[in-house]
C-alpha cells in the first residue's frame, strides 16, 4: 500500500466539473493499493499517517499532528502509484490491486479514517478526477507499507 501525503491549505476533487470533495487545512492523500494489501496493513498505514507531526507549532517547528491542528483529509484512490516503468516507456500497472479488491480497501480506509478524523472527504474510485490543491510548504511524504 502506498500513500502520497501532501500537507495542504486547500484541496478539492471534481468529477465531470462537479466538486465532490473539498477540504481546507489538512492532508490530500493519494492511495495506491496492491493485491497483497490487507486491512491490517491499512490500519498500520492510517495510524502512521494520522500521527505524522508535520504541521508547524508556534515556534515554527514541524511538531503538530493532524488532530492537533483540527485538520481534514481528502482521500483519492490512485492505482498509478503502482506503475512499473522498468521496461520501455509505457508504464505497466499489473502490480496495482484488482479494481474490486482495491475499491474495498479504499472504502475501508475512508471508514477507518472517519473514526478518528472529523472531516474526511473522498474522490470517486475509478473516475476521471481533477484534483486541485495548494501544497503547504511544499510538504509531501510518501508512506509505503513495504518500508514501515
Amino acid at each position: 500500500m502506498r500513500f502520497v501525503i501532501q500537507r495542504v491549505t486547500h484541496a478539492d476533487v471534481k468529477v465531470d466539473g462537479e466538486t465532490i470533495g473539498e477540504i481546507g487545512k489538512g492532508f490530500m492523500v493519494l492511495i495506491g493499493v496492491a493485491d497483497s494489501d490487507t486491512k491490517e496493513i491499512a490500519d498500520k498505514m492510517i495510524k502512521k499517517m494520522i500521527g505524522l507531526r508535520i504541521f508547524e507549532d508556534e515556534e515554527g517547528k514541524t511538531n503538530l499532528s493532524l488532530d492537533a491542528v483540527g485538520g481534514s483529509l481528502l482521500l483519492i484512490s490512485q492505482f498509478t502509484l503502482y506503475a512499473n516503468c522498468k521496461k520501455g516507456n509505457r508504464p505497466s500497472f499489473i502490480e496495482a490491486g484488482k479494481p474490486d479488491m482495491a475499491n474495498e480497501m479504499y472504502e475501508y480506509i475512508i471508514a477507518k479514517c472517519k473514526e478518528s478524523v472529523e472531516t474526511v472527504e473522498k474522490g470517486s474510485f475509478g473516475a476521471d478526477m481533477k484534483v486541485s490543491l495548494t501544497n503547504d510548504g511544499p510538504f509531501t511524504i510518501v508512506l509505503d507499507s513495504d518500508r514501515l
